[in-house]
């Protein structure tokens, strides 16, 4: 057999570490946004982040919530236009912005946290409570 038909042999879709991710990931999104319609996974994570930590610079937000530049900016914006974070002028340096909680982002946080638990835990639903613990020490020892 050549190598391409053996390769081709052996690479089964189903067993592929990224393709499972992401059908989890999918499965989590529609949970999410189910429980959640407010905002995205990921505009929830920034207002989760300001909500533990407080006003960060744009820059340290994205790297508190791993997003990229563009993302962040992104999702800041639709942030601000939903009055749920506003962003100023850094004081000690005016190029950098601010982003903080306004009261309706740090009301929205507090009414939907225990939501956000319990999405999580449906998300983890099919698993025992020790193969949820495994799952979460195993990802967070790929990121």
């Amino acid at each position: 057999m050549s190598d391409a038909a053996e390769s081709r042999a052996e690479y089964r879709l189903d067993d592929q570490i990224g393709y499972v991710l992401r059908r989890v990931t999918q499965r989590h999104l529609a949970i999410f946004a189910a429980h959640i319609p407010e905002v995205t996974t990921t505009q929830f994570a920034v207002l989760a982040r300001l909500a533990e930590v407080g006003p960060l610079s744009q820059n340290q937000l994205g790297r508190a919530t791993a997003m990229d530049a563009a993302t962040i900016k992104g999702v800041v914006d639709r942030l601000a236009r939903l009055d749920y974070v506003a962003t100023a002028a850094d004081t000690e340096d005016r190029r950098r912005l601010t982003v903080s909680l306004t009261d309706s982002g740090a009301a929205l946080f507090a009414a939907r946290a225990a939501t956000a638990l319990a999405v999580s835990g449906e998300t983890l639903a099919p698993l025992t409570p020790d193969e949820q613990s495994q799952l979460l020490t195993l990802l967070a020892r790929l990121t």
